[in-house]
Order: C-alpha cells, then sequence, then structure tokens
C-alpha cells in the first residue's frame, strides 16, 4: 500500500511545475494586456520592445523548470496547422516586424504537423506525394512545404545573413522492436520520461539558398533528405556506438539560474501578491475566464 502510495506520488512529481506554469499565466495576460493600452499612442518599436521582455519573462520561468527540475533542454516552437494560409498577410507581419526593426528569429516548420508514427495514414500520405513528384521517400520525417519557408526568406532577403535548418531527436522513443514510439508529451518532459534530446544545427548562408520558389523547393527537399539520413543514423544505426548520437562535437549548453530564477520569483510574487487581497482574487478568477473563452474564439476564427 505504501509502495503503490510513492509511485502514485512520483507519477504526479509534473503537478508541480504545471501548477505554477498555469497558474503564473494571468499575471502574465493582465501585464500584457496592460501594456497593449498604454502603448497604443507610442511608436510600434517601443511597444514590441516591452512585448518582448514580457514574453521572454515567462518563457525564462517555464526553462527554469525544463533546466532545474526535469534536466531536459526546452524551447517554444509553435506551429499553426491550418490549411487557410494568407501570403498576404504573412508578408504584412513580417514586413511590419522589419520596419519596427525588432530583432527575431523566425522559426519555420515545412513539414506542417509532426511526424508521428501513430499516424500512419498521415505518413503514407506524405510518402506518396513525394514519391509522385519525384522527390525522395523520406522514412523518418515528413515531405516538407515549400510556400510559406519562401515566403519568409524572400520577404526577409535583405534582413537575414543565414538560415539555420535544426534536427531534433529524442532518446527513448524507439522500442525493442526497433520502430519508433511517438514523441514525449510536455507531461512526459515534467515527469522526467525523456532522457535526453538531441539537437543538430547547421547553419547556411543566405546567398547559398535558392531565391526562385521551383528551386527552392528542390532545394528544402534536399535539406529533409540530409534531415532524414540523420535520424536514420540516430534510431537504426547497426552499430550501437553510433546510435543516439548526431555526428560532430557534442556540446551540452546548460542555463545558469540567474537565467531563469528572477523570472519565476518575479511572476509567482506577482501572482501571490493579487491573490492576498479579495479584489486581487476576483481580478484573477476573471482574467483566467475571459482570457481562455477569448482564446478559444481566436483559435476558431483563425485557424
Amino acid at each position: 500500500m505504501l509502495l503503490s502510495l510513492v509511485l502514485h506520488t512520483y507519477s504526479m512529481r509534473y503537478v508541480l511545475p504545471a501548477a505554477v506554469m498555469m497558474g503564473t499565466a494571468p499575471t502574465y495576460m493582465l501585464a500584457w494586456g496592460a501594456w497593449r493600452l498604454l502603448s497604443t499612442l507610442l511608436p510600434a518599436r517601443f511597444y514590441h520592445e516591452v512585448d518582448d521582455r514580457l514574453y521572454t519573462i515567462y518563457q525564462s520561468m517555464v526553462l527554469f523548470f525544463f533546466e532545474n527540475y526535469t534536466g531536459v533542454q526546452h524551447g517554444g516552437v509553435y506551429v499553426k496547422r491550418s490549411a487557410n494560409f494568407n501570403e498576404k498577410k504573412m508578408k504584412r507581419k513580417l514586413q511590419a516586424q522589419i520596419e519596427a526593426g525588432t530583432p527575431m528569429y523566425l522559426v519555420i516548420f515545412p513539414e506542417g504537423t509532426r511526424y508521428n508514427p501513430e499516424l500512419p495514414k498521415v505518413i503514407a500520405d506524405s510518402q506518396s506525394y513525394a514519391e509522385k513528384e519525384g522527390l525522395a521517400v523520406l522514412k523518418h520525417v515528413l515531405t516538407p512545404r515549400v510556400k510559406a519557408t519562401h515566403i519568409a526568406v524572400d520577404s526577409m532577403k535583405t534582413y537575414l545573413d543565414a538560415v539555420y535548418d535544426i534536427t531534433v531527436a529524442y532518446e527513448g522513443t524507439v522500442d525493442h522492436k526497433g520502430e519508433r514510439k511517438v514523441a514525449p508529451s510536455m507531461t512526459d518532459f515534467l515527469c522526467k520520461e525523456c532522457p535526453r534530446i538531441h539537437i543538430y544545427v547547421d547553419r547556411i548562408a543566405l546567398r547559398d539558398i535558392p531565391h526562385e520558389q521551383t528551386y527552392m523547393r528542390r532545394w528544402l527537399h534536399e535539406r529533409f533528405e540530409i534531415k532524414d539520413k540523420l535520424l536514420i543514423e540516430f534510431y537504426d544505426a547497426k552499430d550501437s556506438k553510433r546510435r543516439n548520437k548526431f555526428p560532430g562535437k557534442c556540446v551540452h549548453s546548460k542555463l545558469s539560474l540567474k537565467k531563469t530564477l528572477p523570472s519565476l520569483l518575479f511572476l509567482s510574487g506577482l501572482t501571490v501578491s493579487m491573490l492576498l487581497t479579495e479584489s486581487g482574487r476576483k481580478l484573477y478568477v476573471k482574467t483566467w475566464i475571459y482570457a481562455t473563452l477569448f482564446g478559444c474564439l481566436w483559435v476558431s476564427v483563425k485557424v
């Protein structure tokens, strides 16, 4: 009975970080909303600077748990899954960022959705499309789509100097039969179920990327062929010494506490201070409710 209780408690160890990350979200939303209103009469660059700083504070708090609680390197990569791709809107938003002089990294996920071995139809359709188009059939990644990549590179060609091709692999996602399993979820990370994440980075100078869409499409697929070979070696190498490794020198980068702990203390302190007063608690609850409803409405309209 005692052992069962201990095991159950251990399996719930994600609750604390999840509660803190979700519990401070209304505080972040209130701070962002207040700044959004205050900055309406200010130049766009002032809004973007503080907006970026607020978001960095929240993400640093998240990184505190992934770096010190679970031991994983972790960042936020957001993917919008939608067939309603608005080319003009994307160009307009990119141009606005460039005109505002916003320092940024633009992350593009050309596969559209991440590779999931539990969705064989998606994988089969991707491979069938590649075969039909005369492209190499890929095993561990999906056939990339070029449109958003082409628009981004073309729109920002005077603002970029390079593109970074990033390949991510997770240890412990191959079963005893050698078959890939689904990638770890957020809960798996917080429960330390993923032993290690491997990231392979290749820098590509902008001058080496074709500008015409047809040629860029071929170039992008060739980049994914390289990714596929890296992952085949990572997951399927017959030599066990070469398995679970990317080629090249391995660098383990650890974030220092001074980069993450202040954000945790700042957001947690603001949240606790708010919850100590009746008016603060009411504002906190209303923010949770209305922000959730607005978020659901936004997703239903935009996606």
